[in-house]
């Protein structure tokens, strides 16, 4: 199975924490060089620090708030101008809970910019260098709510299921120059974004983090909440020659706790 990413350059979103900071460390582990992107310069430098690197590597990161989507726009482009990008991973914190009736407009929006068309923008800058290599591997990190809406977080499913459409579209599109376009599912794992739904929904119904938490793996088959890396293993493998004929699916990664197909 080939998994070698030697000579190949991944763009990692999100890329200083949680589920983005790890999909970073495998892609590196596989060879690839890569470009961090976040808003907090000093946690792309802390990272920076963390990833795998053999002297055929060259890592470095782009500083972007995907709130402010014109700077991000400039940024990739720029950077997109002097290096070929092989891999790109889509990956942004989730909009705050809340049920989707309760949502301002500006809610969504916010999501909406944030989400798809920071994610349009990537592309955008990036599929040039895909097509003229051949080589294009677009992975988003979107959720499981994507099968099945989650109590709740009724903005984030909403963005969600519109950046998993969008996906599909672009896999039918991009097929014939050699780029898949897929979307990684991930279930209840342990971020921060998972600590902040569960603190937000224990002070708002009076019980406690720890009764939350094992109520939600209650509902996992395997048993427990993933860790990071374990998503991360399914990034890379989507990014790799290997899964070349693997193109427009939804991956969950959740311990079997989605009940759809």
């Amino acid at each position: 199975m080939d998994l070698n990413l030697e000579g190949k350059r991944a763009i990692v979103c999100g890329s200083t924490q949680g589920i983005g900071k790890a999909s970073a460390i495998e892609l590196a582990l596989l060879g690839a060089s890569v470009t961090l992107i976040a808003r907090n310069e000093s946690k792309l430098q802390s990272v920076i620090q963390e990833l795998p690197t053999s002297p055929k590597q060259r890592h470095n990161f782009l500083v972007a708030d995907f709130e402010k989507p014109d700077g991000l726009k400039g940024v990739v482009e720029e950077f997109s101008e002097r290096n070929v990008i092989q891999i790109l991973v889509n990956n942004t914190g989730g909009p705050p809970a809340g049920l989707a009736i309760d949502a301002s407009i500006e809610d969504y929006l916010k999501a909406f910019k944030s989400h798809l068309i920071c994610n349009q923008i990537l592309v955008q800058a990036v599929v040039g260098g895909m097509k003229d290599q051949k080589y294009g591997r677009i992975i988003n990190i979107i959720s499981t709510s994507v099968k099945t809406p989650i109590t709740g977080l009724g903005v984030s499913n909403t963005i969600r299921g519109a950046v998993a459409n969008w996906s599909k579209t672009l896999s039918v599109e991009l097929a014939p120059f050699g780029i898949t376009v897929n979307n990684v599912l991930p279930g209840a794992t342990m971020t921060q974004r998972l600590q902040s739904v569960l603190q937000q929904k224990a002070e708002s119904t009076g019980s406690s983090f720890e009764e939350l938490k094992n109520e939600m793996i209650a509902e996992i088959p395997a048993g427990r909440i993933s860790e990071p890396n374990e998503v991360a293993a399914a990034v890379a493998f989507l990014a790799s020659p290997a899964a070349g004929y693997i193109n427009g699916i939804n991956v969950p990664v959740d311990g079997g706790r989605t009940k759809s197909l």
